[in-house]
C-alpha cells in the first residue's frame, strides 16, 4: 500500500471477539489504572478532546456512533467508536452497505498512552461490541497508512477487501461558489488550496455584496468570475434583493455553495434551490444543534457564540477558547449539522 492509496479492511467477528475477551480486555484498562465507559455517542469533554487532539474531524462521527471511552482521573485517555448511524462517506457504499457489516471507527489514543495496552484493549472492546449486535464483519475503513494496516493485521486480524485512490474517495471536483461579505481572507486561503489540488473544489463563481469588496481582486487573479449583489435597502425589498441573489448564484450551475464571511442570512427559496450549502463560522458549535453550551477539552464549559458577532462576543465574555466550525446550512441560523 502507498500513500496514494487507502484501504478498508474487514475483520471477522468469531469468537475471539467473544465475552472472554471482551473480559480480559476490560482487565487490561484496570490494570492500567484507567475508568472504562461505553455509551451511545459520548459527553461534551471527550468529543471536544478528540477535535484538539485528532485534528477536528472526528467528533461528528463519534457523536454518531456507539463509543468505548478509557479515562484516567477523569480526562479520556483513548477512544473507540463503532456502529455508526447516517453516515455517508463515499468509501462505506461498498462492502460497508453489506448486511451483518458494522463499521469500525474512529479510533484513536492520547500521545501519553500509546504503545500501552490501552489501544488495543480498546479496539477489541468495540469490535466484541459489534459482534453483540449481531454483525458478523467488521469494516475498517479508509486506512490509509501503512503502518496502521499493519497495527490492525496484528491486533485483530484484519484483511484489505477494498482499495481506493484518493480520487476515488473525494469524487470528482466539486463546482463551488463563494459568497463573502468580509475582506475575503477565507476566500483567499481556499483558493490557495484549490490552485494545490489540496481540496476537491473547483471555484467557479465569486459572488460579493459590494463593488469594494477586496476579495473581488483575488478573484480576478485566479480568472474567476465576480457578481456582485448588493442590497439597497432603501430602493429594494428583502424578497426582491433574495431572488436576485438565488438568480447572481444559479447562473454558475454550482455543486456546492460556501458561505466564508457572508453576512446575509439566506430565504427558504435559496436553501431548497441549493442543498448543499457550506458556511464558516467563527466559533465552536455543538453537534447537538439544540445546545446553546459547548463542553471544551479542559472540562469548562462556553455558552455557543452564534451570529454576526461570534468572535467579538468570544473575546468580551472573556472565553479562554476560541475556534471555528464548518457546518451544513438550515433556516435556523448557525444549527446546521456540524461538519468539522
Amino acid at each position: 500500500m502507498t500513500a496514494a492509496y487507502v484501504d478498508n479492511l474487514a475483520v471477522a467477528l468469531d469468537e475471539r471477539f467473544g465475552d472472554r475477551a471482551y473480559a480480559m480486555a476490560r482487565q487490561r484498562v484496570d490494570a492500567l489504572g484507567c475508568t472504562l465507559e461505553g455509551c451511545k455517542s459520548a459527553d461534551d469533554r471527550t468529543l471536544a478532546w478528540i477535535d484538539f487532539v485528532f485534528g477536528g474531524t472526528w467528533s461528528r462521527e463519534a457523536f454518531c456512533a456507539h463509543n468505548v471511552i478509557a479515562r484516567r482521573d477523569g480526562a479520556p485517555v483513548g477512544f473507540a467508536s463503532y456502529a455508526p448511524e447516517g453516515l455517508r462517506f463515499r468509501w462505506l457504499r461498498g462492502m460497508g452497505s453489506k448486511p451483518g457489516v458494522g463499521i469500525f471507527g474512529p479510533f484513536g489514543v492520547d500521545e501519553a498512552a500509546r504503545g500501552t495496552a490501552i489501544g488495543p484493549a480498546l479496539l477489541t472492546i468495540a469490535l466484541c461490541g459489534l459482534r453483540r449486535r449481531g454483525f458478523t464483519t467488521a469494516l475498517i475503513p479508509a486506512v490509509g497508512s501503512e503502518r496502521l494496516a499493519e497495527y490492525y493485521v496484528r491486533e485483530c486480524g484484519a484483511h484489505p477487501v477494498e482499495r481506493f485512490t484518493r480520487e476515488e474517495m473525494t469524487g470528482a471536483k466539486a463546482r463551488a461558489v463563494v459568497l463573502a461579505s468580509g475582506n475575503g481572507t477565507n476566500f483567499r486561503a481556499l483558493a490557495g488550496e484549490t490552485a494545490r489540488s489540496s481540496v476537491p473544489v473547483e471555484i467557479v463563481g465569486l459572488v460579493v455584496n459590494s463593488e469594494t469588496a477586496p476579495a473581488r481582486e483575488r478573484a480576478r487573479e485566479m480568472g474567476v468570475e465576480t457578481s456582485v449583489v448588493a442590497w439597497e435597502r432603501g430602493a429594494q425589498t428583502r424578497r426582491r434583493y433574495d431572488t436576485k441573489l438565488r438568480k447572481a448564484v444559479a447562473s454558475f450551475k454550482p455543486d456546492l455553495v460556501l458561505l466564508l464571511g457572508w453576512m446575509h442570512l439566506l430565504d427558504k427559496t435559496f436553501l431548497e434551490a441549493f442543498p448543499e450549502i457550506l458556511n464558516l463560522h467563527p466559533a465552536f458549535l455543538p453537534l447537538d444543534p439544540a445546545r446553546d453550551t459547548i463542553g471544551m477539552p479542559d472540562g469548562s464549559t462556553l455558552p455557543v457564540f452564534r451570529g454576526p458577532r461570534a468572535i467579538r462576543d468570544a473575546i468580551e465574555a472573556g472565553s479562554p477558547w476560541i475556534g471555528a466550525s464548518v457546518h451544513r446550512v438550515t433556516l435556523e441560523t448557525d444549527r446546521g449539522p456540524v461538519i468539522v
